[in-house]
């Protein structure tokens, strides 16, 4: 079963409203939107909030983990996913969005919220009171976008801040608001860029950034300056991160894609599929083919 997406925009017509123009967002009944058909493993161009009612496997990054039941779901444009549905009685709610529904009416960016960075936790369990308060704010914007108020995307805007911020308020304890310094600044430019590469494109071409000078050159910074900002703020060296996003990305498409080895050494960017596997089989143990299998 695939849920079917419809993200109005600035140039499309919201036929609830008699002609008003919709700024990218939409929101729905989950079950009015499966159809049969599998979920194509990929990065959306959008956000999505998701009361997700059912029993699923959820495949993030190179992530995988079993949700059940009433769970709020976190689903960022920069991280590719996909679901299987563990039994077809799925029902629950849906809000999607693009940061531009974003710009004016919320105080942080949102790829600068912690809840959506690429290693965010994506799931946070429902029940009680909590269930309740999430089902009430999918309805008041389901009533709203239905309704001809002038300025109902405004407060369309204000239930999903709080959804958000309530899913910020489950998730495990961490800075909210990054410090803003010369180092973090640094830090942030790098990631970004580092995870605007992925995921892959088959045949699009190799990846060009893979080492610390590549991103040093891209951002007009010495690289030695990189790497101090890059230890400082993470606890991690430049080459540590660059390497934990190639194993990602190298997992995702072993496990998600019909590509062969070579096909995928060759889109991350290694010389040969031999440095491809030791890459690899240094890292899990396991060569690609044989974790392809487990």
């Amino acid at each position: 079963m695939a849920e079917v997406v419809q993200l109005w925009d600035a140039h499309s017509v919201d036929p609830a409203n008699k002609g008003y123009t919709g700024p990218y967002f939409n929101v729905y009944k989950v079950e009015e939107r499966m159809q049969p058909g599998v979920s194509a493993y990929s990065r959306r161009d959008y956000y999505k909030i998701m009361l997700f009612r059912g029993a699923a496997i959820l495949h993030f990054g190179d992530q995988s983990i079993t949700i059940g039941n009433d769970t709020l779901l976190v689903l960022n444009s920069r991280v590719p996913y996909t679901f299987d549905l563990l039994r077809e009685d799925v029902s629950g709610y849906s809000c999607v969005f693009k940061d531009e529904f974003f710009r004016e009416g919320l105080r942080l960016k949102l790829d600068e919220i912690p809840l959506f960075m690429p290693d965010a936790r994506p799931a946070f369990p429902l029940e009680g009171e909590a269930l309740k308060e999430v089902i009430d704010l999918y309805e008041k914007m389901l009533r709203e976008l239905n309704s001809d108020y002038v300025y109902k995307y405004e407060l369309i805007r204000s239930y999903i801040s709080e959804l958000v911020y309530y899913a910020m308020k489950l998730a495990p304890s961490r800075s909210l608001l990054k410090e803003s310094n010369a180092t973090a600044r640094v830090t942030t430019a790098f990631l970004d860029l580092l995870e605007r590469q992925f995921p892959i494109e088959a045949f699009a071409g190799p990846i060009l950034l893979r080492t610390p000078k590549d991103f040093a050159e891209k951002l007009s910074i010495h690289v030695n300056y990189l790497n101090r900002a890059i230890k400082t703020e993470t606890g991690k060296t430049t080459t540590d991160h660059i390497f934990d996003r190639l194993m990602a990305e190298a997992k995702a498409m072993l496990k998600h894609t019909n590509l062969n080895i070579a096909e995928i050494s060759y889109a991350l960017g290694f010389e040969d599929q031999a440095h491809f596997n030791n890459f690899f089989k240094k890292r899990v143990k396991l060569s690609p083919s044989a974790f392809r299998q487990v």
